[in-house]
């Protein structure tokens, strides 16, 4: 896998297609526990539906990139979308850019898109977290019960190798702090003007539709909304046909690509 340096660390990445001289790119931006081998072959289906390029990369402490070093701050979110966002859409020379975010990624785009309007053509997000709510806690109190007495470590070791126990550490401490009550990035949404695209299962088991309604009915651009009945938190992974179509309508839709 290929690597790159920003802000002093080395993080893996995967492009796919046209170069961003040539036409849009897509940029991939995971979840909490993901990292570019868990989008498994959904940006290559995406990105030749559009005629865009796509930049798939690993956050710090997730694949292949570098680890993480102690605990997350409670505004890691914030950290990737106002600092290491910007510094890969720097290095990699990106304009015309599309942020397709899941979870804490759907999360991180809405930062980014909030605090640098006009630098982003849209959103597609997933399951994107607005503020914290008790079903989040109580999914990742489940989930960090997994980690211990499940295969679930052995499932993410295919991806993060190395880097497993700190990643998922890292991430489950920092939500089940008392702290992070308390965290809500609803103050970026109304200087989102592109158009977005919010995207959840119905069984989402870490956060309900309200997120979904916080994000269309504060940002000032175009929001439309795809909720899938019979579906849990990683909807490009359990309806990649329907989220495929409606991103790659989308896309076609705000970029005129085609």
């Amino acid at each position: 896998m290929a690597s790159f340096q920003v802000l002093g660390s080395h993080l893996e990445y995967r492009w796919i297609g046209p170069k961003p001289a040539d036409a849009p790119t897509i940029v991939f931006l995971h979840e909490g526990l993901g990292c570019v081998g868990t989008w498994r072959g959904f940006p290559e289906r995406l990105a030749s539906a559009t005629g865009c390029g796509a930049l798939v990369y690993s956050r710090v402490g997730y694949g292949g990139s570098d680890s993480v070093i102690g605990k997350r701050p409670v505004r890691y979110m914030h950290d990737e979308a106002l600092g290491v966002l910007p510094a890969v859409l720097e290095h990699f020379k990106l304009g015309k850019v599309v942020l397709f975010g899941h979870s804490d990624g759907a999360s991180i785009a809405l930062i980014h898109a909030g605090a640098h309007s006009g630098s982003v053509r849209a959103l597609i997000l997933e399951a994107p977290h607005v503020f914290v709510e008790s079903v989040s806690i109580e999914g990742i109190e489940r989930i960090t019960a997994d980690y211990e007495t499940t295969r679930l470590r052995e499932r993410l070791a295919r991806h993060h190798g190395s880097n497993t126990d700190s990643m998922f550490r890292a991430w489950s401490d920092v939500w089940l702090r008392p702290e992070f009550r308390q965290w809500n990035i609803g103050e970026y949404l109304p200087a989102i003007e592109c158009p977005v695209l919010a995207i959840q299962g119905e069984d989402d088991q870490y956060g309900t539709l309200e997120q979904v309604n916080a994000v269309v009915t504060k940002v000032r651009g175009p929001a439309e909304t795809l909720i899938l009945p019979r579906c849990g938190h990683s909807p490009h992974s359990e309806r990649p046909d329907e989220v495929f179509q409606a991103a790659a309508d989308f896309i076609r839709k705000t970029l005129d690509t085609g």
